[in-house]
């Protein structure tokens, strides 16, 4: 009641208020959710891993999926229908068993349609209304309401973030997702006008979004910056727009592409747009970055709603080490190790001999002692 407003009602939404709520929602947003949902779908199902065992080796990995996840849908100050889509559809295309949505109640208490409409396409099977620190506490602890999971999945506010870093290791977490951002690195060949509107597209997200135009050509630049002006004054989230670009935004002339591709590889944005004469041959050199988006007909605002990956991608340089959420975050990779007599004979005396080296004596007299037999059999008549 205090911080949402909301008061009197259900954490539980029902099934048939999913179900109303597909109905009730205008047929061409329902019809761009499906299309969205579609080309989601198959994107993750071209990427499913398959388990292997080779026989030569003795060596495999068996693939399993989690056994159930949790997914939070922000919904402060807008409604994430993208998102749903984005997580629960990875989520079942990895065959997860139970797929539970947090997201926090409207004003009214209720929970936005467009949201719900998007879960019942995506196929989760549980929806509740609660936000914050507290949603991702009873999903990972556990409730009488909230059954717990085996991993939070999901971006929110700080408080949302600071609760997933405090939870980590007694449930799994996909990630710590900070403020959005986007970096285009644009030649002389791009269209300033489509340049501010990629900034602008970021920097309505949150006033802490971070967008940011690197160029070698000072044309571009100055075009570029007056473009943003000039579409700025129509838009409606342009409080927001203007306090991101104010504080975080930036428009950098570089001498050459080379040094653009330096600055990126060392920012790992979240978002890389190449607007570029040649977009295929300057992502090859690209190493650090969420995803890359090559040429004007690749907008990060399709990577957004409906080209196919998920839009959940690493931010705050995390992607020097972190992967867009895909079909790898929603499985367990089981090593199988079944190695023949004659494969693990050639193993057990350097194993002992390292494991001596270690001072792990016990270790080395179990595979001594299976060498051991084995050089008794082969001795036998």
């Amino acid at each position: 009641k205090a911080l949402d407003g909301a008061e009197d009602y259900s954490i539980v939404v029902p099934k048939e208020e999913i179900d109303a709520a597909l109905e009730s929602i205008d047929p061409g947003l329902r019809e761009a959710l499906e299309e969205a949902a579609d080309r989601v779908r198959s994107f993750h199902q071209a990427c499913l891993p398959v388990g292997w065992f080779d026989q030569a080796t003795g060596l495999g990995q068996a693939i399993h999926p989690l056994e159930s996840v949790g997914i939070y849908i922000p919904g402060g100050t807008a409604s994430y229908p993208s998102t749903v889509l984005h997580t629960v559809i990875p989520a079942r295309v990895a065959n997860v068993k139970r797929v539970a949505i947090a997201s926090p109640p409207q004003r009214d208490g209720a929970t936005s349609p467009v949201v719900l409409a998007a879960a019942r396409i995506a196929g989760a099977q549980e929806v509740y209304r609660v936000g914050g620190a507290q949603a991702i506490a009873a999903l990972a602890l556990g409730t009488e309401t909230i059954p717990k999971v085996d991993k939070v999945f999901g971006p929110g506010n700080i408080f949302v973030t600071l609760a997933k870093r405090k939870l980590y290791g007694q449930v799994g977490i996909d990630g710590l997702y900070g403020p959005t951002e986007t970096m285009i690195i644009a030649d002389e060949s791009a269209n300033p006008v489509f340049c501010a509107a990629d900034l602008l597209a970021q920097a309505e997200h949150d006033p802490l979004a971070i967008p940011i135009l690197i160029t070698n050509s000072l044309s571009l630049a100055q075009a570029a910056a007056k473009q943003v002006e000039c579409q700025l004054r129509h838009l409606e989230r342009r409080d927001v727009a203007n306090a991101s670009l104010a504080n975080q935004g930036a428009i950098g002339v570089v001498d050459t592409l080379d040094q653009a591709i330096v600055l990126a590889n060392e920012f790992a944005p979240e978002h890389l747009s190449l607007l570029v004469a040649d977009p295929q041959t300057m992502a090859s050199r690209v190493t650090r970055t969420g995803g890359i988006f090559l040429g004007e007909a690749s907008p990060e605002v399709l990577g957004d709603y409906n080209a196919g990956p998920s839009h959940v991608m690493p931010t705050g340089g995390a992607a020097r080490f972190a992967s867009a959420l895909g079909l790898h975050d929603f499985v367990r990779v089981t090593s199988l190790i079944g190695l023949n007599p004659s494969q693990a004979k050639g193993l057990y005396a350097t194993a002992a001999r390292i494991a001596r080296a270690e001072g792990l004596t016990a270790h080395a007299r179990a595979a001594e002692l299976r060498l051991e037999r084995g050089n008794q059999e082969s001795a036998t008549p």
